[in-house]
């Protein structure tokens, strides 16, 4: 069965982004909307790279994006999944430093770029929008230290449950109410979950034989989600 494509049934708009656009006053909102351009990505095609700087603040309108860095001998971890509407790479332009991950497209996607020099006007006169980003950066802080520390210390099991708890909770369900919102390729699922392809194959085997989720090629339903966090609190 072919995946399921999201649908986007309105063109996006930078309105859409709310911790930036729904703190601005009037004026700020027009100014923003006539100093922004709209880019858009095709699957597989790269956003950013690592070691590249940043020239301004990139909104995520539509799509879905997944953000990894080179390892030891070439192999990839993904560090973050990410979904519209939200922000990417916004960690290397306010530290003022290159990209230290790479993004790419997993489903097409529309781009907002907010050049430096605009977002850092509106940040000067606007304290609401200085504390959503300061919010942004603080919850993407902590979840990163969760995963860091629990995709060392947990057994396979609890890491690939847990990274399908977390898929859930980024990409929600489709209209059947099991079926997870995002479809990976096992080389992918392997990656977020710091596990090489044949570990994670056989772990999800696993998991459809003790019927926690049925699988069709890139298709993955949660047929117990309870017993799947209680998989991924176990490790």
């Amino acid at each position: 069965m072919a995946a399921k494509k999201t649908v986007i049934s309105e063109k996006p708009s930078i309105k859409d982004i709310p911790q930036i656009y729904n703190v601005l006053t009037e004026e700020e909102k027009e100014y923003l909307e006539q100093n922004h351009t709209e880019l858009t990505f095709k699957k597989n095609e790269i956003i950013y790279q690592e070691g590249e700087k940043p020239s301004g603040l990139l909104c995520l309108g539509a799509g879905k994006v997944k953000i990894f860095k080179e390892g030891v001998g070439g192999r990839d971890q993904i560090v973050r999944m990410s979904t519209a509407p939200g922000l990417i790479g916004y960690r290397a332009l306010f530290a003022e430093e290159a990209h230290i991950a790479t993004a790419v497209v997993i489903e097409p996607c529309t781009i907002f770029v907010v050049p430096k020099e605009v977002i850092f006007k509106i940040m000067q006169s606007n304290n609401s929008l200085c504390m959503n980003i300061i919010r942004s950066f603080a919850t993407e802080l902590g979840f990163s230290r969760y995963r860091t520390v629990t995709l060392t210390q947990k057994h396979i099991r609890g890491r690939l449950a847990e990274s399908l708890c977390v898929l859930k909770d980024i990409y929600g369900y489709e209209e059947d109410g099991c079926t997870l919102g995002i479809y990976l390729s096992r080389e992918d699922l392997a990656s977020f979950s710091n596990m090489t392809t044949s570990n994670a194959i056989r772990t999800l085997s696993t998991f459809v034989n003790e019927k926690v989720i049925a699988v069709d090629g890139r298709i993955i339903k949660i047929l117990d989600a309870d017993k799947m966090e209680r998989i991924s609190r176990l490790g």
